[in-house]
C-alpha cells in the first residue's frame, strides 16, 4: 500500500521542474508542494537561453523514450498553450539536404519521422521546398508542417502560477546544497553564505517526497546527495547570432542541416523566433563555466576555474575530446569566427544579408557525459528511497516537458510504500 505524501519537494525551477512540482501539486491536491529555485525568477537557464523550438520527433529512435515522451509532450503543450494563451506558432521545418551524401541520411530520418507517427512529414524536391521556403537552397528536404515555436520562459512562467493556484509554493534565491535520503523522508539542506566567501548549510525542513531537476548542476547535487557520479556533466556554450526586420523575413519558419554522425552536435540552423525575428544557431563550444552566459569577455565568455577544473580532470571528456578532433575544429571555426558562422547560415540561405545580423544570447547545454567519452542522449533517472533526480533531460525536454513530468512523478511515487 502506498502512502500519501503530504509534503513534497521539488528543486529546480527549469521548465522540467516546474512541470513536475504542477504535475505534483494537481496530482496530490492535499498535499503542500515546494519547489526551490536557487535564482530570483523561474527559466533563468538553460530553459531561458535556448531557440524556442516545439520538436515534433523526427529524429528519435522508433520506440524509445524519447520519442513516445516527444510526441505526447508535444500534444501535450499545444493543449495547454491554447488553453492558456501563450503565444505559439506552428511554423514548420525543413531540414535540407545540400548534397547527394546526405539524401540517404535525410530518407532515414524521414522513415524514422512516419514511424514515430509524426504527422503529415514529407519529402520535397528542389522547387517544391522553394514552395515552402522561397530562399532556401538544396536538392531535398523533409518538410515537417507542425514543427512550432514557442517561448518557452513564458510557458514556464505560466506552469508556476499554476503550481501557485493549486496552493503550491515557489523558493527563489533557494539553492540546495543536499539532499538527506532517510529511511521514510527527505532532508532538504539550502546553501547560505558564509564568512569569506564560504557557504553554510541549513535545513530546509523534511519532506515525504523530494525530485530533483537541477540541469546544469545535477551531478553536483546527486553527488552531494550519496547518489553516483555518473554520468558528469560537461557544459557546451552555444551562440547564436539574430535578424530582425526584413533581414528576418527570408525565412518563414525553421531549416535545419542534415545531422552527421560524425558530429556529436548538429550545426547552426535558422529559426523563427516567436517574436518574429530570426535566430541563427547554435554553434557548440566547450563553456568554461556551467553559468557563463556573457559574451563580452571575449569569444568564449567568462572562466569559472572550479568548472572548468572539474571538465578537465575528467577523464571522460579527454576520451571525448579525442573522438572528436575533427568535429572540435568546426565548432572551434564558428565559435572564434563570426563571419564563419553566419557563412554556415548561408550555406541554407544564400540571400541572408550578413550586414543585418548581430550577436544574439547564449546558451550552455548540460551535456551529461560517460566514463568513456560517449555522450548521454537518453533521459537518466534515478532513485534513493524517497529522493527521485533527473540526471539528465536532453533536446527535446522542453518540448516534452508535460509528459516527463507525468513520467517523473510516475517513477517517485513508486517509493511510497
Amino acid at each position: 500500500m502506498r502512502v500519501k505524501p503530504q509534503r513534497i519537494a521539488v528543486v529546480g525551477g527549469g521548465i522540467i521542474g516546474t512541470a513536475v512540482a504542477r504535475e505534483l501539486a494537481h496530482r496530490f491536491d492535499d498535499a503542500t508542494v515546494t519547489l526551490f529555485e536557487k535564482e530570483s525568477t523561474l527559466a533563468s537557464h538553460q530553459t531561458g537561453h535556448n531557440s524556442g523550438v516545439v520538436h515534433a520527433g523526427l529524429y528519435y529512435e522508433p520506440g524509445s523514450l524519447k520519442a513516445k515522451l516527444c510526441r505526447s509532450g508535444v500534444e501535450k503543450l499545444i493543449r495547454y498553450a491554447v488553453e492558456n494563451g501563450v503565444p505559439y506558432d506552428e511554423c514548420g521545418k525543413l531540414v535540407v539536404a545540400q548534397n547527394t551524401d546526405e539524401v540517404d541520411r535525410l530518407e532515414a530520418i524521414y522513415a524514422r519521422a512516419q514511424a514515430n507517427g509524426v504527422p503529415n512529414v514529407k519529402l520535397l524536391d528542389r522547387n517544391e521546398m522553394r514552395e515552402v521556403e522561397p530562399h532556401v537552397r538544396g536538392v531535398l528536404a523533409l518538410h515537417s508542417p507542425h514543427t512550432a515555436i514557442i517561448d518557452y520562459a513564458t510557458l514556464t512562467e505560466s506552469l508556476g502560477r499554476d503550481l501557485e493556484a493549486a496552493g503550491g509554493e515557489i523558493r527563489y534565491d533557494a539553492e540546495v546544497a543536499r539532499l538527506d535520503a532517510l529511511s521514510s523522508e527527505v532532508r532538504v539542506m539550502l546553501a547560505l553564505p558564509g564568512a569569506q566567501g564560504s557557504k553554510v548549510t541549513e535545513p530546509a525542513g523534511t519532506y515525504d517526497l523530494a525530485i530533483t531537476c537541477a540541469g546544469l548542476q545535477s551531478d553536483r547535487l546527486a553527488v552531494a546527495s550519496g547518489l553516483e557520479e555518473e554520468p558528469r556533466i560537461v557544459p557546451f556554450y552555444g551562440d547564436y547570432f539574430v535578424a530582425r526586420g526584413p533581414a528576418a523575413e527570408v525565412v518563414r519558419g525553421l531549416i535545419y542541416p542534415v545531422p552527421d554522425p560524425a558530429y556529436p552536435f548538429l550545426g547552426v540552423h535558422l529559426t523563427r523566433s516567436i517574436d518574429g525575428s530570426l535566430m541563427l544557431g547554435p554553434n557548440a563550444f566547450l563553456s568554461l563555466g556551467r553559468e557563463k552566459y556573457q559574451r563580452k569577455v571575449g569569444p568564449i565568455g567568462g572562466v569559472d576555474f572550479g568548472d572548468l577544473g572539474r571538465t578537465l580532470g575528467y577523464k571522460g571528456f579527454w576520451r571525448f575530446a579525442s573522438q572528436n578532433l575533427k568535429a572540435a575544429a568546426r565548432e572551434a571555426k564558428t565559435a572564434l569566427s563570426p563571419q564563419a558562422f553566419i557563412a554556415e547560415a548561408q550555406k541554407f540561405v544564400p540571400t541572408l544579408d550578413a550586414t543585418a545580423v548581430h550577436p544574439g544570447p547564449r546558451g550552455v547545454r548540460a551535456q551529461a557525459m560517460n566514463p568513456d567519452g560517449s555522450l548521454v542522449d537518453d533521459f537518466v533517472i534515478t532513485n534513493r528511497g524517497r529522493l527521485t533526480q533527473v540526471r539528465n533531460a536532453p533536446s527535446p525536454g522542453a518540448t516534452s516537458s508535460l509528459a516527463i513530468a507525468e513520467y517523473v512523478v510516475d517513477k517517485a511515487v513508486e517509493s511510497l510504500r
